[in-house]
């Protein structure tokens, strides 16, 4: 994996993150709006629990699950952070920040940063260079 398609990684995580607690905030408001029909009809007593008991442990399951995911995705973007913050010039770090974890155009970032495009497209090779060195030196850990 290149130091580009590692990085560019925290951005589809930030994407998954955000879907998982859009479905983990659908179950709930799906476990919420179940309700309860009373009938004066007996009822077997040998029938196991009521549809809705199942339901919910079901949507429990899948919380948990989605949850774990969740907490997944943000230990591997802090892992991502990490290696962004071992660059040792500061400068490349906040672009590598502005580019992977705030999402920012080539554009916007030259204009907060008080570059031409063009520098900033040297200062990413160069911090790229220093994310790939960083890798190789964890690899070999």
């Amino acid at each position: 994996m290149t130091a580009k398609e590692y990085l560019s990684q925290a951005r589809t995580l930030d994407m998954r993150i955000k879907s998982k607690l859009q479905q983990i905030e659908s179950l709930n408001e799906l476990a919420t709006s179940c309700t309860i029909t009373y009938s004066d009809m007996p009822r077997n007593p040998n029938h196991g629990g009521s549809k809705v008991e199942r339901a919910v442990l079901k949507i429990i399951e899948l919380q948990e699950s989605l949850k774990k995911d969740v907490e997944d995705l943000v230990e591997l973007k802090e892992q991502i952070m990490a290696t962004i913050q071992s660059v040792a010039d500061v400068e490349l770090q906040t672009l590598l920040e502005k580019r992977y974890l705030c999402f920012l155009s080539w554009e916007k970032i030259a204009v907060e940063m008080h570059y031409s495009i063009q520098h900033i497209y040297r200062m990413h090779d160069t911090a790229l260079s220093c994310v790939s060195t960083i890798m190789r030196a964890n690899e070999r850990e």
